[in-house]
Parts: C-alpha cells; sequence; structure tokens
C-alpha cells in the first residue's frame, strides 16, 4: 500500500500561462476539474491507503472530503514555497509507517490507474526513488519514495535532473518514468490541445466535460485551433514518443 500527497496552488491563481486563451475564472475551473480528475484516480486505486491534499484554496476542504482525502493548509505546516512544504508533509506523512509515498501535481487529466500501478510496484521492487517527468524530460510530475529514500525535493526549473543527481549523489537508487498520464501536465496552450484531442466528449472526467460540453470549452477550441495551425507539435507524434514506461 501506498500514500499519496497532492500539492495545490490556490485556484484563483491557477495557471497564469494559460491567460492567452482562459480567464481567471475559467482558469480556475479548469485547475478544479483537473485535481479532481487526479483526486478521484487515488482514491479509487487499491494500492492508495490514503490521499493528502496540501492547500490553503478555500475549496480545498470540500475537494478532499469528496474524495475521502485528509486536507492540511499550508498554514498548518508553518513553512512556505512548494519545497519546503513538501518535505515538511513527507515527513509527517512518513512517519505514520505507510511506504512508499507518492507526490504528484494535481494538473494530470490523463493520469490512469495503471500509471499508479506502474509507479508503486517499481519502487517496491527498486527500493528507491522513483521520478515522473514531464514530456519535455525536464520538469518533474511525480515523485514516489519511501523514508530511506526520501530526496532533496527541487521542484522547479530543470527539478528532474536534479532530482536524479540529488538522488545518486545520496546513493540512492533511481529511475525515471516516462508515461503520458504523468508526464502531460498543463501549463501553457498548446498543452491544453493536447489534453483536448486525448480527452475525448464522452471521457467521464470533469476535464473532459469542461472542455467538450461547455461554451468555454467551445470558445477555447477555436481559440487553440488559430495557435496549433501556427506551429504546434503533433500530439500523436508526442505521446507515441514519450510513452515509453520506466526507463533508467
Amino acid at each position: 500500500m501506498a500514500q499519496a500527497l497532492v500539492p495545490l496552488k490556490d485556484l484563483v491563481l491557477a495557471k497564469s500561462r494559460l491567460s492567452s486563451v482562459l480567464t481567471g475564472l475559467e482558469r480556475g475551473l479548469l485547475a478544479q476539474a483537473m485535481v479532481e480528475d487526479v483526486l478521484a484516480v487515488l482514491s479509487s486505486h487499491q494500492d492508495i491507503a490514503g490521499i493528502t491534499l496540501v492547500s490553503d484554496d478555500p475549496g480545498a476542504n470540500r475537494l478532499a472530503e469528496q474524495h475521502g482525502a485528509d486536507c492540511w493548509s499550508e498554514r498548518s505546516l508553518g513553512c512556505r514555497g512548494l519545497n519546503p512544504l513538501i518535505q515538511c508533509a513527507s515527513e509527517r506523512l512518513l512517519a505514520l509507517g505507510e511506504e512508499p509515498l507518492i507526490v504528484l501535481h494535481g494538473d494530470l487529466p490523463l493520469l490512469s490507474s495503471e500509471d499508479i500501478s506502474i509507479v508503486v510496484e517499481t519502487q517496491q521492487r527498486l527500493n528507491g526513488l522513483i521520478v515522473g517527468c514531464d514530456t519535455k524530460g525536464e520538469g518533474t510530475n511525480l515523485l514516489a519514495f519511501n523514508a530511506v529514500s526520501r530526496p532533496h525535493f527541487c521542484f522547479g526549473i530543470e527539478s528532474c535532473s536534479k532530482h536524479v543527481a540529488s538522488a545518486k549523489s545520496s546513493g540512492i537508487p533511481v529511475q525515471i518514468v516516462k508515461r503520458s498520464g504523468i508526464g502531460l501536465d498543463v501549463d501553457e496552450a498548446p498543452d491544453l490541445r493536447r489534453i483536448m484531442e486525448q480527452l475525448h466528449s464522452n471521457t467521464a472526467s470533469s476535464t473532459a466535460h469542461l472542455l467538450h460540453n461547455t461554451e468555454l470549452g467551445k470558445r477555447v477550441s477555436l481559440a487553440l485551433t488559430a495557435i496549433v495551425e501556427n506551429g504546434a507539435v503533433s500530439s500523436t507524434d508526442l505521446f507515441d514518443d514519450f510513452n515509453q514506461g520506466i526507463t533508467g
């Protein structure tokens, strides 16, 4: 069994780099839909014993309750900044004894139960650190570890290579996972276009409903079409190349 830790930024401030296609309210709705999908995958997974949401967003407690998760405010952890918050929360959760711990972002609308199963199985076999990188191979969208392999948290620019280098320098076994459900987060407009292509209108997810069955989705689709026509990468090629499973 494993635990999951999901840090969530205040939804009012979320996804500022999507301001070219979404208003502030719409960005908040998208961020909420995506974290709902992540929590739904975690809460229904047989290997996840508990979920903790870390957020000061006013709606975080309600989101946590809907998915049987605990909710810790940033203020209760007594620190600020993503890396210190994750470090503090990780220490508390690992002290409870359930291992491994999976730390993952809430903007992974393609996350699947299979993704979580592979991460848990591989971490337990490796007894080390699993690093789930983004589709560029630069950022970190997921970490899985136990008490003896807890990393120095380096979320930010080039965090994937930093997490790997830090683990190796500490003698911690480390592997990178490359899967589309973990790799494709939503930071910029081309990411949103790829998500819309992957999540069809009949997909049972909050993000799919928002992007395909609302007026917001129709308007965004028109705006994104112009962006794609100006040279965005084909999402099919990106996913075929990226979804490779575990690599060393």
